[in-house]
């Protein structure tokens, strides 16, 4: 009895914690690595600032899917890799990823914040060409 409640313990004190505190920097990158460019509407703000190359715009979470997808779309993802993580605070994240593409290396960052209902909600990404690449 006393080993099956350690267990327990086991599972609810250390990894269902694990589990809720789950990486969005990494859940995102994931995501694009796998092609699931549509799937980021639902990690995004109702509103997004989106700057792709020179292109800047505020679009609304269906319109910014749709300008991203359509990013993908025209350059063949090769290789994702996260590059920079801030995971200090649980309101706020960003993170830089390295993408490699079949027309160039790109630098995609993102700006994740908590919007009223506390989730965190991207509210800002730029793919901008990677310097030196």
């Amino acid at each position: 009895m006393t080993k099956t409640y350690s267990i327990f313990l086991l599972l609810t004190f250390y990894l269902i914690p694990l589990a809720v505190n789950a990486d969005p920097i990494g859940e995102i990158a994931e995501l694009i690595k796998a092609g699931k460019h549509s799937e980021l509407e639902k990690h995004f703000a109702p509103s997004v600032d989106i700057t792709i190359l020179k292109d800047e715009n505020i679009f609304s979470n269906t319109q910014a899917a749709i300008v991203v997808s359509k990013f993908f779309t025209q350059n063949k993802l090769r290789n994702v890799k996260i590059l920079h993580k801030v995971n200090t605070s649980n309101t706020y994240r960003f993170g830089v990823l390295l993408i490699s593409t079949d027309r160039g290396t790109y630098r995609l960052s993102f700006t994740l914040n908590s919007i009223n209902n506390g989730a965190l909600q991207i509210i800002d990404l730029r793919i901008e060409a990677e310097k030196g690449g």
